[in-house]
């Protein structure tokens, strides 16, 4: 495996773009980004190979999220969008929804959609994940991905109708 240091040198950015969609704030994303390298050192001797090390350190910056929001004990605030894409970056049907929609009707349909599917919503719209990516972070096939994130996406939509 590449040292530490080679791995921080290639995937922070990634890590930090993913924390950053999640938490909005980028002294936290930067924080949780430190907290995500230190986590995989503690526990290199875990780490099998059996996946890419974007996706192990993709999974141990999920994990330290979903442990911060725990300590946090209290509501996010999700009135601001948490996605400022930048127009025309990427075209595929996510991207054109999530623009064209209502950001903070959008974020309603989404807390809605119940687990995995907005773990999964997430991990592909926000962490711009591979489903085999995504697949292997939840433990998972990326088949199960797939079809996830498709009813996920599909409850989000109606979601969406509803509330407009």
């Amino acid at each position: 495996m590449e040292s530490m240091e080679q791995l921080y040198k290639k995937h922070s950015m990634m890590i930090y773009a993913f924390l950053l969609s999640r938490t909005e704030d980028p002294d936290l994303a930067e924080e949780l980004t430190q907290e995500t390298f230190f986590q995989a050192v503690r526990s290199l001797s875990g780490f099998k190979g059996q996946s890419s090390a974007s996706t192990w350190l993709c999974g141990i910056a999920n994990n330290v999220w979903l442990s911060y929001l725990r300590k946090q004990k209290k509501d996010r605030d999700y009135s601001s969008p948490e996605a400022n894409w930048e127009e025309g970056k990427n075209s595929s049907a996510e991207d054109d929804f999530l623009r064209k929609s209502d950001s903070i009707a959008l974020l309603k349909a989404l807390h809605r959609v119940k687990e995995p599917m907005r773990e999964v919503l997430y991990l592909r719209l926000m962490g711009c994940l591979s489903f085999r990516e995504i697949g292997q972070i939840m433990g998972q096939s990326e088949n199960w991905a797939r079809v996830t994130f498709y009813r996920g996406k599909t409850k989000l939509i109606e979601g969406v109708k509803i509330d407009e």
